[in-house]
């Protein structure tokens, strides 16, 4: 977990970031879950705890330290990181608009469908489901991180890499590690995205249409 002296993200990261999360919450069950964890132990914590990054990112922003509430309870200080570069916004809102452009995405995640049929949600879905896919292989080529079948039995040795394959259920022990692959995961191999013409403006996911 990080911690609340850690230093703020760039504007440009914590987009990136929201645009990640956003599509690992719609088709990651479990992620969205862990993720809902997280929103609720952060509500639970004392008002003072939950405004201290507030206060810490004010403080930074304005170029002074802020004042300790009590000597003891200062922690120690960290040893200076330098900042991971920021992954390019415009890429990201790029592969956006595709999947806007050939599966209205944006149109069917802004459209209120509380009032619709199962029915109709299951049409609109599908239409989504096609042109999605249809912009994602046109750009993009998507490996399985593991080849097994999921539902196989599987064993991990010392060693795995713990960014390619991530530990749930029960975990205890170190490696070798032995349990059921309940997901292959995806890497992406490729990713060949159209070059903007000039004065393209990567914000506008979609123009408006004005029939005449």
């Amino acid at each position: 977990m990080a911690d609340l002296h850690d230093p703020p993200l760039s504007w440009s990261t914590r987009l990136w970031f929201a645009f990640a999360c956003f599509f690992r919450v719609l088709f990651d069950p479990r992620f969205a879950a862990r993720a809902w964890q997280a929103r609720e132990a952060a509500a639970a914590l004392p008002p003072a705890e939950r405004a201290e990054p507030q206060k810490l990112e004010r403080a930074r922003e304005g170029g002074a330290a802020p004042a300790p509430e009590a000597a003891e309870s200062e922690p120690a200080p960290k040893p200076a990181l330098a900042p991971a570069a920021a992954p390019g916004v415009s890429s990201a809102l790029q592969l956006l608009s595709l999947l806007q452009r050939e599966g209205r995405l944006v149109d069917f995640l802004e459209q209120d469908i509380a009032s619709f049929g199962d029915a109709d949600v299951g049409v609109a879905a599908r239409m989504v489901h096609e042109g999605c896919r249809k912009a994602l292989r046109g750009h993009a080529k998507l490996t399985p991180v593991r080849r097994e079948e999921e539902g196989a039995k599987v064993t991990l040795e010392s060693g795995y890499n713990p960014s390619e394959i991530k530990l749930i259920g029960n975990v205890s022990g170190s490696a070798p590690y032995r349990g059921v692959l309940r997901h292959r995961g995806w890497r992406a191999d490729e990713l060949s995205l159209p070059t903007p013409v000039a004065g393209h403006d990567a914000s506008i996911l979609a123009p408006a249409e004005v029939e005449l």
